[in-house]
């Protein structure tokens, strides 16, 4: 099993000491939020893209995928009835997808929360119909670029569009694009799905609709933070792994950065590695 962090855990430090913390904390690579590789990741070039993926491999390091994909720049919607911002955000997103397939990344996770919300007035009917416009384009530039693009599913505290895997699988059936799947993240499903993570997992992994997983708690702390048990997820996921129903990485995401970045993901990593460990002992 692959784990992961999530940089923006570790930011505003350099790339390069981000990567040599993460390597040293026992991550096999990273999960990179592309804000903090520019302020407007518009204006990355590819030499630039590949750069970042040599200083990671520098210290052992791959870099797996993206993630938090329209924080910047602003003004981005997949959701919007102005053509232009419409335009414009899959601009951005098709940009994105190049720089994950320069950097050797294999996924891109669309959460950005904001930029897909219901706006006011709409009916939620039209701005479903409008985000799968842009997810179907997606999966499409995905397939053909070698990655995969992923709808993830959020808490209805941070969006009221898409909430739970049924919903993002859904969408993926309808594009049938190879390019687009969906995910698990364990801090949003502990909050909005009716059935325990490692259920969950069970029921969709072998579909073929899960490409990632993030792991974290549902206070929004790193796993091992709160309440909710990983032991059980963790077994799943070997047995899915072992099944070949999954292939991916395990990414930590934490928002609550206890007691501080480098705090949390060394916490993470020692204690999903601590259940891993035991899990194999049987």
């Amino acid at each position: 099993m692959k784990f992961a962090l999530c940089n923006e855990v570790l930011h505003p430090l350099p790339f390069g000491q981000q990567c040599k913390i993460a390597a040293a904390l026992g991550y096999d690579g990273l999960e990179v939020a592309p804000f903090t590789l520019a302020a407007d990741p518009m204006d990355l070039s590819d030499a630039q893209a590949a750069e970042f993926t040599r200083i990671a491999a520098d210290y052992g390091l791959a870099i797996y995928g993206l993630h938090w994909l329209l924080v910047a720049p602003a003004g981005l919607s997949i959701v919007s009835e102005d053509d232009a911002v419409r335009q414009r955000t899959l601009m951005v997103m098709s940009r994105l997808v190049e720089l994950c397939a320069i950097m050797g990344a294999n996924y891109l996770v669309h959460g950005s929360p904001k930029q897909r919300s219901v706006p006011p007035g709409m009916a939620r009917d039209r701005a479903l119909a409008l985000a799968t416009e842009c997810f179907a384009r997606m999966g499409n530039e995905a397939s053909q670029t070698g990655v995969v693009y992923c709808i993830e599913p959020l808490s209805r505290r941070e969006t009221n569009l898409i909430n739970t895997v049924a919903e993002a699988a859904a969408i993926v059936d309808q594009v049938a694009s190879p390019g687009l799947k969906t995910m698990i993240d364990c801090s949003a499903a502990g909050q909005a799905e009716s059935q325990p993570v490692d259920a969950l997992m069970a029921q969709w992994m072998p579909s073929g609709h899960i490409a990632h997983v993030q792991v974290n708690d549902p206070n929004r702390r790193g796993p091992g933070q709160g309440e909710m048990r990983f032991a059980p997820i963790l077994r799943t996921l070997m047995h899915m792994q072992a099944l070949g129903h999954y292939n991916g990485v395990v990414a930590v995401e934490p928002f609550d950065y206890v007691p501080d970045g480098p705090g949390c993901a060394a916490r993470a990593i020692g204690y999903l590695k601590g259940v891993v460990e035991g899990l194999a002992r049987g």
